[in-house]
């Protein structure tokens, strides 16, 4: 079994973290806010963030060398839904998450 830096660790707790909020946020507040919560960009978004967020973490978890590449996308998206969720607002804790989410996955992917 590989064995996992302190960084890969940190990073794949962001990533289930922000996979979490994202996908407890769009399945709870968002429904039920309806409106711009409920735009089809803006709600895709936050379905494609949590899901970028799960594979980057299992990808990690494996421990091949193509975590750079899903890490690498994961911090694009992450910051795509930060800005869409700081755009409609109410949503400061998914936006946290993506932010600390995105700088980790900058990390591992260099």
């Amino acid at each position: 079994m590989h064995q996992l830096s302190a960084d890969m660790r940190a990073c794949i707790e962001e990533c289930l973290r922000c996979h979490s909020t994202c996908l407890g946020t769009a399945m709870n507040h968002c429904l039920e806010q309806g409106g711009p919560h409920v735009e089809p960009q803006h709600f895709r978004i936050m379905i494609t963030c949590a899901e970028i967020c799960q594979t980057s973490a299992n990808v990690m978890l494996v421990g091949t060398r193509h975590h750079q590449h899903t890490c690498r996308e994961c911090a694009e998206i992450c910051e795509e839904c930060a800005t869409s969720c700081a755009r409609v607002g109410g949503m400061e804790e998914c936006v946290q998450a993506c932010r600390r989410c995105a700088e980790s996955c900058r990390r591992m992917a260099a």
